[in-house]
């Protein structure tokens, strides 16, 4: 699924979502501790507007953003998102799957915060899958720590260099979630590992990501 196609459906699953569940801009999200609902949407919209170059705008606007409410937030993301969506269909690889892993990410926040089910198939998933797994895989490399081959959903994926000495494998969204930060280290050692996991853990904290200390949400499956 291209880039600039999977940012601009999950633009549109996110305010289904929203609509779906009637979700109040208040309401706590637990995996961004701190944030509301309305706080991970003007988040998102921040992040669109780097994206089609509107730095300057957004700085100036985002003031008066603070009297902007949820539904305008989710308008003003879907107006830019068509902006957005064209410079990543005309531009780089690497910005377009960093954005798809953001929006996708934070998709799935406000589904465990409003107890909706997860997706059973979203043309996000496996570009942002691999932005995270390749922050993983950067991190057992940069810990000295053999390689680790990752199973979901039948494919495989190696995370680090060398030959493999372990196996993870697990729920698609176990395995992500741990990737992007959303599981305890407890919660990631009860994943489907094929030896003791307890050295790769350190691998798990990468760029803005580190497992919390307390859990904010349930595995899905536990192996």
């Amino acid at each position: 699924m291209p880039n600039h196609v999977a940012y601009r459906e999950t633009i549109e699953s996110v305010t289904a979502l929203v609509a779906d569940h009637g979700l109040s801009e208040d309401l706590l999200v637990p995996s961004c501790p701190g944030w509301t609902v309305r706080d991970l949407v003007g988040h998102l919209v921040g992040i669109c507007s780097f994206a089609v170059g509107m730095r300057s705008a957004w700085a100036e606007a985002e003031q008066s953003s603070a009297d902007m409410d949820l539904a305008g937030l989710l308008a003003e993301w879907t107006r830019m998102g068509e902006q957005a969506a064209r410079v990543l269909e005309a531009g780089g690889d690497r910005r377009g799957s960093l954005m798809v892993m953001d929006a996708f990410t934070h998709e799935l926040d406000l589904r465990y915060a409003a107890g909706a089910p997860l997706p059973s198939d979203h043309p996000a998933f496996t570009r942002a899958f691999e932005v995270v797994l390749n922050g993983f895989s950067a991190e057992v490399v940069a810990h000295g720590l053999p390689a680790v081959l990752v199973e979901v959903d039948g494919r495989e994926w190696q995370a680090g260099d060398g030959e493999p000495v372990a196996t993870l494998s697990g729920d698609r969204y176990d395995i992500y979630r741990s990737l992007a930060g959303r599981r305890t280290h407890e919660q990631i050692t009860r994943l489907g590992w094929s030896r003791d996991s307890h050295r790769w853990l350190p691998a798990f904290t990468w760029g803005p990501f580190s497992p919390p200390v307390h859990a904010v949400e349930n595995v899905v499956a536990v192996s």
